[in-house]
């Protein structure tokens, strides 16, 4: 038995937390807040599993280096008939995230001195994506990640703040807002949902990095009623009386649904550090959503109801496509993804989320760019997700009680693709940190005790989390 479109188990929005709509909005507060950033780093010095093996993780990607030095251009170009050189772009983006979230693990300055000097660059030269409709996808994508870099030093003296600012309102973010208006002149179905959802992250993380509420707010309302296939409805347009949300692009292909999850999972976590709760709306059905494809990717048997799309261009061609049932899984493909939606429910929320649990304690430690092949899927998500997402329980978190999101950041001003695109299908994690060749993700791929126990048993301690140990020892020693 089903329940369409909009009648999800209980069938209830929940509002915004009170005051959020006025309320100044949060420095650090897209995908990290200052007391997330913080946790890791007491976690780490602590020796706490798995946050080490996150760490290790993080410092042995060649990404990770404080030797990093970037590659700037002035135009960026992605899709077929192009001279692509996207893959330099996404590269640096990734350089700098993860040498930010080094700094702040380790507060070793040589790797925010890095992180800033590759984001000064490319705010310094780049002024145009150009290519197919994928200079779409790589508004969206690398809009967001470039964004959520920034954020983490935002606050470094040497941060040119107000030209990344301009960057990401004059060129990431005016091609994924116009494709939420106007989806590359297509009829609206033309696109499965990580295509929007790639324009949704990208619109909410300027507006927040900007401090542009209106930008925040039309991220927002898209995700709730947009008319694309990437609002949640529409991305999760059936509700099952066991409580799954049939994710409808598990009709397309893995590598893809878990793209989309990845992404609705970044755009909730990003309005949630702001006290703005998606991972709630409409009686959490992100959730339900998410519960159904990590079911799925592990090999459980899920329903799907048909679904016709109309396809082409408007005023143009035009067609429909109909998928009719699952697609084929490899459980050994896998996304970053899992850590931060399974614990946002199970810890912050207090929910049953097994399958999310299951598919969490499987993929960790996650890595991020660099670790799932070279390609440009590999580099969808930002990734490790076991250092960064990991959290204890919420006092009182229970059935869905939860404080406001709002509650937990202080504000502070311191410190998709088509079947044109690469990378159709995925990949098996790699062993290395910088794998010499392999396949391309999908370019845009027991109870929960038990789930987070196998979690929690996954141990490797980097040598640099060692030497930063005995550093503290030493400053305790001193009386520092």
């Amino acid at each position: 038995m089903l329940k369409a479109a909009g009648i999800g188990i209980g069938a209830t929005a929940l509002a915004t937390p009170a005051g959020a709509a006025d309320a100044p909005l949060v420095h650090p507060g897209l995908l990290h807040t200052r007391a997330d950033l913080g946790r890791m780093a007491a976690k780490v010095r602590a020796g706490a599993r798995p946050y080490t093996a996150g760490f290790a993780k993080l410092t042995a990607n060649r990404h990770a280096q404080s030797g990093w030095r970037a590659n700037p251009q002035a135009v960026v170009y992605r899709g077929s008939g192009t001279p692509e050189n996207y893959r330099i772009l996404y590269n640096d983006i990734h350089a700098a995230y993860q040498n930010a979230l080094r700094f702040h693990v380790s507060g070793e300055e040589a790797h925010a001195d890095t992180a800033v000097a590759i984001l000064n660059a490319w705010s310094g030269k780049l002024t145009r994506l150009e290519g197919s409709a994928d200079r779409f996808l790589a508004a969206g994508l690398y809009g967001y990640q470039f964004a959520n870099a920034a954020e983490l030093v935002r606050g470094h003296g040497d941060f040119e703040l107000e030209r990344a600012r301009e960057l990401l309102l004059n060129v990431f973010h005016p091609l994924s807002d116009d494709f939420l208006t106007r989806h590359n002149n297509a009829v609206v179905t033309n696109y499965w949902p990580n295509w929007d959802l790639t324009a949704i992250a990208c619109v909410l993380a300027t507006g927040i990095f900007c401090d542009q509420r209106a930008i925040v707010e039309r991220a927002v309302e898209y995700f709730k009623r947009g008319d694309g296939m990437g609002s949640v409805k529409h991305a999760i347009p059936v509700v099952h009386e066991d409580g799954l949300g049939e994710w409808v692009e598990a009709g397309r292909d893995q590598g893809h649904a878990l793209l989309g999850v990845g992404l609705m999972g970044t755009v909730c976590e990003m309005a949630w550090n702001q006290g703005i709760d998606l991972y709630g709306y409409d009686d959490s059905r992100f959730l339900k959503g998410a519960q159904y494809v990590a079911k799925w990717s592990l090999g459980g048997d899920v329903p799907y109801t048909a679904n016709t799309r109309r396809k082409g261009a408007i005023g143009g061609w035009s067609g429909s496509e109909t998928a009719s049932g699952v697609a084929g899984v490899d459980p050994g493909m896998t996304r970053p993804i899992w850590a931060m939606i399974a614990n946002h429910y199970t810890k912050r929320r207090g929910l049953s989320a097994s399958y999310l649990t299951r598919a969490a304690a499987k993929a960790a430690p996650e890595g991020g760019g660099g670790d799932y092949g070279p390609n440009s899927g590999g580099f969808d998500q930002l990734g490790f997700g076991t250092l960064a997402f990991t959290r204890d329980r919420v006092e009182g978190a229970v059935g869905g009680a939860t404080a406001s999101p709002s509650s937990g950041p202080s504000p502070s001003s311191g410190s998709g693709s088509s079947g044109g695109s690469r990378g159709a299908g995925g990949v098996r994690p790699q062993a290395s940190a910088s794998p010499a060749g392999g396949g391309d993700l999908a370019a845009t791929g027991t109870g929960d005790a038990a789930g987070w126990a196998a979690a929690a048993g996954i141990g490797a301690v980097a040598g640099g989390l060692l030497l930063l140990r005995r550093r503290d020892q030493m400053r305790g020693r001193a009386g520092e």
